[in-house]
């Protein structure tokens, strides 16, 4: 079993930054193939933010682009969300994602999420 666990997230002004970090562990060796970063705001579906592969290509939401970067560190299983000019549409739980190999087993894994509220 995998665990991803979220860091990161509060509250911010409007205009403001926060970085939210994932990492994934497990007693077991595995490979991490993409990982990313979605978000689910009260009443609406939950939405791509960002994705990177193992090989650093990314891919972002029109909405985020040229304000989020997406990175990850392979050497310690852990991805990050850095968020520039936060706007209150912004708001949202940030849920992490990963599609891991732990052999037998290949599915993908989710963090239990980090609110991130931007507000004044």
């Amino acid at each position: 079993q995998v665990q991803l666990v979220e860091y990161g997230g509060g509250l911010v002004q409007p205009g403001g930054s926060l970085g939210l970090s994932c990492v994934a562990s497990s007693e077991s060796n595995f490979v991490i193939g993409v990982m990313g970063w979605y978000r689910q705001a009260p009443g609406k579906q939950r939405e791509l933010v960002a994705t990177i592969t193992s090989s650093g290509s990314t891919n972002y939401a029109d909405s985020v682009k040229g304000r989020f970067t997406i990175s990850r560190d392979n050497d310690e299983n852990t991805a990050f969300l850095q968020m520039n000019s936060l706007k209150p549409e912004d708001t949202a739980v940030y849920l992490c994602y990963a599609h891991i190999f732990a052999l037998p087993t290949v599915r993908d894994y989710w963090g239990q999420g980090t609110q991130v509220t931007v507000s004044s």
